[in-house]
């Protein structure tokens, strides 16, 4: 007898004041050899399931549930999955699938796999009941989270990480960061406790309110000039005209990150202006999982603080239009019971 669950879907890509995502009734997926079974208790709201609702990252699959920053129980093993046992806590995240055998996989860098695949966008995600992930894609939860707090840590805390180690912050460096919500405040508790000296430019006064909280030594609007020259920078806002002020912002040999899998268009910019001196602009493009293995360790070791605002499935709609509309503080998190 086949099971049902409920799930948000993408059923028609659009603005998200036009509710481009249905609730939808579907049958609870079965594990494929290798997958495991998740009964989904929290989800994070991120801004690329934002991005794939208004159509700015086309679906990949018509009716995709959106959601990757998955926390959940195992409930169903499917054929030689080993790693993990029904009641374990695991997390499910972006990068579902790589190849293993391509040049970039060999070096490490399988992030970059021409074949990679990815949940809430290849297969479907954690806006639903449940959901499968191949256990080897899947990680290990810290105890010291809540579910609610955990999710983010699947892909804000992730790609904040790897959007960190591309700027190269020096030891004791100036960091800018451009944009404050879910990726942003746990990268800047990562730059803080390195010793870095944090300077935020974002737009939202609880957003600029919270950054104050966790150690920023300036707080400003995102069009406003960094305070003193910085050693590195991180755009997480999906704005182009940002790229050329952060890289005025950059001291000599400074290194400009850009942290969002979309972006607007990025306007002209000049070689002296914005370039010359050795400062360097660069992309992050998705993670390898470990990345994900070392972040969740940091962040554990170092009690990063993860700061919500808890939404009900039922409101899945609603949160991403907040996130839209710049209302969330901190990271949306769809909680799931029953």
């Amino acid at each position: 007898m086949t099971t049902m669950m409920r799930a948000w879907v993408v059923s028609d890509p659009g603005p998200i004041s036009q509710s481009p995502l249905a609730l939808v009734e579907r049958p609870t997926p079965i594990p494929a050899p290798g997958e495991v079974l998740v009964r989904v208790r929290a989800c994070g709201v991120c801004r690329t399931d934002l991005h794939l609702a208004e159509g700015e990252l086309a679906p990949r699959r018509n009716g995709v549930v959106p959601g990757h920053e998955v926390v959940g129980e195992v409930v169903q093993l499917g054929e030689g999955a080993n790693r993990f046992q029904t009641g374990d806590r695991i997390g499910i995240a972006w990068l579902r699938h790589t190849c293993g055998t391509c040049r970039w996989c060999r070096a490490g860098r399988e992030n970059l796999c021409p074949q990679s695949a990815y949940t809430g966008w290849d297969a479907n995600g954690g806006y639903a009941q449940f959901a499968v992930v191949p256990e080897a894609f899947a990680y290990r939860v810290p105890s010291s989270f809540a579910d609610e707090q955990a999710a983010p840590l699947l892909c804000a805390g992730i790609i904040g990480y790897r959007s960190l180690r591309r700027a190269q912050l020096p030891p004791g460096g100036r960091l800018g960061i451009y944009g404050f919500g879910a990726s942003a405040h746990l990268t800047a508790q990562l730059a803080i406790a390195q010793g870095a000296e944090l300077h935020v430019l974002t737009r939202g006064e609880q957003a600029r309110e919270l950054a104050v909280q966790l150690g920023a030594a300036s707080v400003g609007g995102p069009l406003d000039p960094a305070p003193v020259p910085l050693d590195a920078a991180i755009i997480f806002a999906p704005a182009g005209e940002l790229v050329p002020l952060a890289l005025e912002a950059l001291g000599p040999g400074g290194t400009l990150a850009l942290a969002g899998i979309h972006m607007s268009d990025i306007p002209a910019l000049g070689y002296q202006r914005h370039l010359f001196r050795e400062r360097t602009v660069c992309s992050v493009t998705s993670n390898t999982r470990s990345d994900g293995e070392e972040f969740l360790l940091l962040a554990q070791r170092l009690g990063v603080q993860v700061t919500t605002t808890p939404v009900p499935f039922e409101h899945a709609d609603t949160a991403l239009l907040d996130l839209a509309e710049g209302r969330v503080r901190g990271a949306a998190v769809l909680t799931l019971t029953g």
